[in-house]
């Protein structure tokens, strides 16, 4: 594919002010079964939990064939139909707290075009960063990949077995009520999350598909039930292959030799891998 009409959205930046409101902590935290006390205005966000914030809007008229917003206001028009979370790389440099008024500015980095087993491809990725006043919370980059549709009768490549030993796990149920708390939660309007027959017909998948950042925002919840003292200074993660909501997946995690660099992933009931991530903790 040939990228030169998006080169120009290479360095768009757009920047929101947002009062963090304690209400979708407390939401996430119900529906992860949490026990924790109640987030209130000066508590600190859990890492991953500013996802909750400063979330597109963007009319129902202006919505894409899969619910998503139509392409072209801050993210360039690729052509490509299925768009998915691909990963991120993010550094967290200071507290964000419930309460604060905070920033966040976004730019388009890259956008490159590859040729993978599955088809065309499309990567553009793109920064995040958080401030409270001038100080920098949380310093993020975001792979955005696009695919072609499915050829009829294709079969998608066999994803990497997870790893065999964990020092700790847990199993999750992602039942269509979990899905449907986390898309309402984000404001993600994806149709691959709870539209089933969508997501069978037109995209080829077994059945509605757990979000990507529900998954890595799993793998630190499991990190934080384990090690609930632990800063999480930086983290990363790699969607593999799609879990489904038609079976249950686990969470694993194992701490190195060092004691401060935490390999986590998720494993589908089919023992692929569908996730990898590495959590450096002080």
């Amino acid at each position: 594919m040939n990228t030169d009409r998006l080169e120009k959205w290479i360095g768009r930046t757009q920047a929101y002010n947002e009062r963090i409101a304690p209400f979708p902590s407390n939401a996430l935290a119900a529906t992860l079964d949490r026990d924790d006390p109640e987030y209130a205005d000066g508590t600190p966000l859990p890492p991953l939990w500013h996802w909750l914030h400063f979330l597109p809007v963007y009319k129902l008229s202006e919505a894409g064939y899969d619910g998503h917003a139509a392409p072209g206001g801050f993210l360039p028009p690729v052509s490509l139909p299925r768009r998915m979370w691909a990963g991120s790389r993010l550094t967290f440099t200071a507290p964000l707290r419930i309460g604060s008024t905070l920033r966040k500015v976004s730019q388009v980095k890259s956008i490159q075009a590859k040729h993978g087993r599955s088809g065309q491809l499309v990567f553009v990725t793109v920064s995040h960063q958080l401030f409270d006043g001038e100080t920098l919370g949380v310093d993020e980059e975001h792979d955005i990949v696009y695919r072609e549709e499915p050829a009829p009768g294709a079969i998608a490549p066999a994803p990497p077995q997870a790893p065999a030993d964990s020092d700790f796990s847990r199993e999750i149920h992602p039942d269509p009520v979990l899905l449907f708390r986390y898309s309402a939660l984000t404001f993600n309007g994806h149709r691959i999350h709870y539209d089933q027959p969508f997501c069978v017909t037109s995209e080829g998948y077994k059945g509605l598909v757990v979000h990507g950042p529900l998954i890595a925002t799993l793998l630190l919840d499991l990190l934080r039930r384990q090690r609930p003292g632990a800063v999480v200074k930086s983290f990363q993660f790699r969607a593999l292959s799609a879990i489904s909501d038609t079976e249950s997946f686990t969470v694993h995690g194992s701490v190195g030799a060092d004691g401060t660099t935490v390999q986590l992933w998720a494993q589908r009931q089919d023992g692929a891998l569908a996730m990898q991530a590495e959590a450096i903790i002080a």
